[in-house]
């Protein structure tokens, strides 16, 4: 019987029953509770030398609630993404700079999808999982130092830093690799080499490029450097999927490079760092894990 006084009306008057409402289609889970649902398979994919999926899967929600736009994003590029970073041991946000998650808006399918990109300390964390690894530096060369390098059958590269007003702006980056063999390689890059590379990244005035440009800077050096060594597994497959976009999550996705997607890197608004309102709450089963923060948020709260 219907509680309804305008369809009891309407029932009377024509001595029909009131159809029962239309049967909706379930609706999709949100993002925070599709990353609740993936956590077995984060927990499957993740190296053993690397902690539970409690910490990725928390990771992951903070930076549903502070990226712009990260929420709204397709659920196969945030799943892509999520296990990329889970099946290298590295962690999607936070404080480490292991790896970013970037929202951008794909213009052929019209969504936001995510873009992964490898950090300059998670191109550094697997490196050294490679046997032959034996030392990776990179500085930042500035200009009164005094600087020489030179390439050929001889290579040379000095770097001697100056100290306080003398540094001056920076004027070039570079990465030298040693390995246990006795091998060794460096790359020198000049501050017009990076910012052609840079202009060349989706995310030239977002994310990582926007907030730690000398890291960026280093890590495009590290990148070239490691076209000329030997690369583990993690490594090379961390190259294929950088500043890329992975729609799946299956084990087998991981082997197949990531698309380069024509598209638009979302802009963060003035106020950087505050929380969406379309989030949801982190769901309780999370409660007392501490959440990832932005490097100024950190130094903050601890003074």
């Amino acid at each position: 019987m219907s509680t309804n006084l305008a369809e009891r009306v309407a029932t009377k008057r024509t001595g029909r029953t009131a159809a029962a409402p239309a049967h909706r289609p379930a609706q999709q889970p949100t993002l925070v509770q599709f990353v609740q649902q993936m956590r077995p398979e984060i927990e499957r994919a993740l190296p053993a030398h690397v902690g539970g999926a409690d910490r990725i899967a928390r990771i992951a929600l903070t930076e549903l609630r502070r990226v712009e736009h990260l929420a709204e994003c397709t659920q196969e590029s945030f799943a892509g993404a999520l296990m990329t970073c889970s099946a290298l041991g590295l962690e999607p946000g936070g404080v480490s700079g292991e790896a970013y998650l970037l929202p951008f808006w794909n213009k052929k399918v019209r969504a936001y999808e995510v873009q992964l990109v490898i950090g300059y300390q998670g191109m550094i964390k697997l490196f050294w999982q490679h046997p032959l690894a034996a030392g990776l530096d990179t500085h930042t060369v500035f200009e009164g130092d005094q600087f020489d390098y030179e390439y050929g059958l001889a290579p040379v590269l000095k770097h001697k830093p100056a100290s306080g007003s003398a540094k001056g702006a920076p004027s070039h980056y570079y990465a030298v690799a040693r390995l246990a063999n006795g091998g060794n390689a460096f790359v020198v890059l000049d501050v017009d080499d990076v910012e052609a590379i840079r202009k060349r990244s989706k995310a030239k005035d977002f994310g990582p490029w926007s907030t730690d440009y000398d890291a960026m800077a280093r890590k495009t050096c590290v990148r070239q450097l490691f076209k000329l060594l030997p690369k583990s597994a993690e490594l090379a497959r961390a190259v294929a999927h950088d500043e890329t976009v992975r729609r799946d999550p299956s084990p087998e996705g991981l082997d197949t490079p990531g698309d380069y997607i024509e598209g638009e890197v979302v802009r963060p608004p003035a106020a950087q760092g505050a929380e969406q309102s379309s989030v949801e709450d982190v769901p309780e089963e999370f409660a007392g894990w501490p959440e990832a923060a932005e490097p100024a948020a950190a130094e903050a709260a601890s003074q």
